[in-house]
């Protein structure tokens, strides 16, 4: 029963979502044209073939800043909890001190592999 409001709301933004696509189908204006139903890529016409193969470094490179990203959004929370609490326990410290060190292990993991390097 406490789960009531959240039902209602649910239930109304999925009525609300439904008739807007609806009544935006049903009422809005229509006027097809070749040059509509073409396919957008930036203003300007597509030039050449789309699947050329793209080198395995710009993907490589990507899942490498995500990886290190997504590890840098954990310091966040050290430091909110750092700078809240001047008398932070040392178990916090060695935690991150193993946590930038398998950080930095892996970043000179990926350098001496040349992973990012363009040559």
């Amino acid at each position: 029963m406490s789960y009531l409001p959240v039902l209602i709301l649910v239930v109304i933004a999925i009525a609300l979502g439904g008739a807007i696509q609806i009544l935006s189908h049903v009422l809005g204006p229509k006027f097809p044209n070749p040059m509509k139903n073409s396919p957008f890529e930036c203003g300007m016409p597509p030039l050449g073939d789309a699947r050329h193969r793209f080198s395995v470094r710009f993907y490589l490179v990507a899942i490498l800043f995500l990886l290190f990203d997504v590890e840098a959004v954990f310091f966040f929370p050290f430091a909110v909890t750092f700078r809240e609490y001047l008398g932070i326990n040392m178990f916090m410290v060695l935690e991150m001190a193993v946590f930038v060190g398998i950080l930095l292990v892996g970043y000179f993991y990926v350098l001496r592999k040349g992973a990012l390097e363009w040559d």
